[in-house]
Order: C-alpha cells, then structure tokens, then sequence
C-alpha cells in the first residue's frame, strides 16, 4: 500500500465490532474522501491491506466497498481495484438508517426541518394552487381520521408536510423531505412511553390545523410562524424525553 495513503487514514485502530460494522467501515472510508484525505482516482489499499489495518474480515470489507459503489463514491476496476469516483453520483452528506435511532438524533433532524419547512410553509401560502389547498387540508383530515381509529398517523403525518411542501411549486422542498423520509417524524422511530399517545396526538394536529388555516387565507408570514411554532414545540416535547439534552 502506498506510504502516503496509510498516514491518511483517519484512523489506524482497528474499529469496535458491531451489528453495524459494514456501515462504520463505510462511513470512515467515506469520511476519507469527504475530508480530501482520498482524492478523486485514488486507489484503496487491497482487501488484505484493509482487514489488516482495520481489523475485520474480507466480507465485511468487501461489502462496505460495494455499499460506497452503489452510493457513486468508489469506482472499482476490473482486475486493478478501487477507486474514488473522479465525479461522485451522491451527495457526502446522509442520515443514515441507525442516526436517529436516540431522541438526541431526532432533536437534531427536527432542528433542520426548522429552518427548511419554515419556509416551505410560507412559499406555500404564497403559491398554493386551488386544488394544492384542497390535497393539503385533505391530508389534515386524512389524521383526524388516523387519530380517531386509536393509530399514530405516522404516514398521515408525513403525507401533511409532503403536500405543504408540494405547494411550494419548489420540487426541491418535497425532495427534501424524501430524502430524510421516516425521519421527519420521529414518533416513527422514538417509543412514546410517557405521554398519552392520543392527547399528544391531537395537541399537535390543533398545530396543523394553524399552519393549514394560513396558508389557507394565503398569509405567508403566519403560515412560516405557525410552522416554525409547531416545529419548535415538537422538539420541545421531545425534549422532556431526553433528559439532558
């Protein structure tokens, strides 16, 4: 392996064995090329220079390079090796599918939704066709209706915020929102243990229904601060679950 290479890894310790390794393997070589430690058309150390200096086994090794191959980060070459992509295909930035497992991650993406969906929600007041009015109070309904049959209104939810953010007339907004998918709605991944599912339920949807009723009369700033209020108040009640925080 090339002398250079080896004194820029990001770390020479062998990593902790876990039900995630691949991805921790994964995300460290990624981290390499996000840091410019691994340059466009560098090639990777061999699969035995890998087991060697990070401790694991072939397999594991093989299949976080394939994970960076299907993401567009590694070029791999038949007969000759790996390679940093000259062009990646995918943005470095992530969450991936174990980040926002704690109330601490979610508290994290929620804060980020903050400053996007704040927005969303006063571009759509702005923009919002007749019939994009009409879907958007049809999906305030459709968790009236989820709340009702005693369910968490998880897909509900996020159908809600997909279609304020279809409003926007912004196809990037909604692909936002796809890209952290499950995440935007951290119930989704958080056990609510302490609350009453059904009162902590309806105290939000009366948030919705303060976001709806301005986009509704078209009042941009109302519709961006009712947003913003009920972002902020999910984090909140969050929050009393993550003591600390």
């Amino acid at each position: 392996m090339d002398a250079r290479f080896k004194q820029e890894l990001s770390s020479p310790t062998p990593v902790s064995r876990s039900r995630s390794l691949v991805r921790e393997i994964g995300q460290r070589i990624a981290a390499d090329i996000a840091a410019g430690r691994l340059l466009p058309g560098a090639r990777l150390p061999t699969e035995q220079e890998h087991m060697a200096e990070l401790g694991v086994s072939r397999t594991v090794i093989r299949e976080a390079v394939a994970m960076l191959r299907a993401e567009g980060l590694i070029a791999t070459r038949q007969g000759i090796g790996s390679f940093v992509a000259e062009l990646p295909t995918r943005a470095l930035f992530r969450i991936e599918p174990g980040q926002s497992e704690t109330l601490s991650d979610s508290l994290d993406i929620m804060e980020l939704r903050t400053a996007v969906e704040t927005e969303a929600a006063g571009l759509a007041a702005e923009r919002a066709t007749r019939g994009q009015r009409r879907a958007i109070r049809l999906a305030l309904l459709a968790i009236d209706t989820a709340i009702e049959r005693g369910e968490a209104a998880i897909g509900e939810d996020f159908a809600l915020h997909a279609a304020i953010t279809d409003a926007t007339g912004n196809p990037q907004f909604r692909r936002f929102l796809e890209f952290l998918g499950r995440f935007i709605i951290p119930r989704a991944s958080v056990r609510i243990r302490a609350l009453n599912l059904r009162a902590y339920l309806i105290t939000f949807q009366q948030e919705h229904r303060a976001i709806v009723a301005a986009i509704d009369a078209r009042s941009v700033d109302q519709a961006r601060a009712a947003m913003r209020q009920h972002l902020m108040m999910s984090r909140q009640r969050y929050r009393t679950l993550a003591p600390g925080r």
